[in-house]
């Protein structure tokens, strides 16, 4: 199965919460069963590349996979590519999203590293 096409666009040090429903028809009428289902996701440079960030996949069923990145992870992610695949319990895999990462490199850095490097230096 190819998978669906997502971009995910992102600005650096912000917190995302994306929830994708699976369906097994274009009338989405028929739900995926995702019952034993592990979901991941991973941001990287590029296919097969460094990993830049993970996003933190929760299923619930029937259909529904949410995914997140925090504040702080995603702080230092660049351009990229990602995708989310699915584990099924007898052990095969499918993705079933992909596409490109478009990371916006954020002006104010709120994360407390950098809050505390601000205090160091006396501002």
């Amino acid at each position: 199965m190819t998978p669906g096409v997502y971009q995910l666009s992102i600005y650096c040090g912000d917190s995302y919460r994306w929830q994708f429903k699976l369906w097994t028809d274009a009338g989405k009428t028929q739900p995926v069963d995702l019952s034993g289902v592990t979901a991941k996701a991973e941001i990287r440079d590029r296919a097969g590349g460094k990993v830049l960030g993970e996003l933190v996949c929760l299923v619930t069923l029937p259909n529904i996979i949410d995914a997140s990145i925090d504040a702080v992870a995603s702080q230092t992610l660049r351009n990229g590519v990602w995708d989310l695949q699915l584990t099924y319990a007898g052990g095969d895999v499918s993705t079933v999203l992909a596409g490109p990462v478009k990371a916006t490199i954020d002006v104010t850095n709120s994360t407390a590293a950098a809050a505390a490097q601000l205090r160091s230096v006396g501002r």
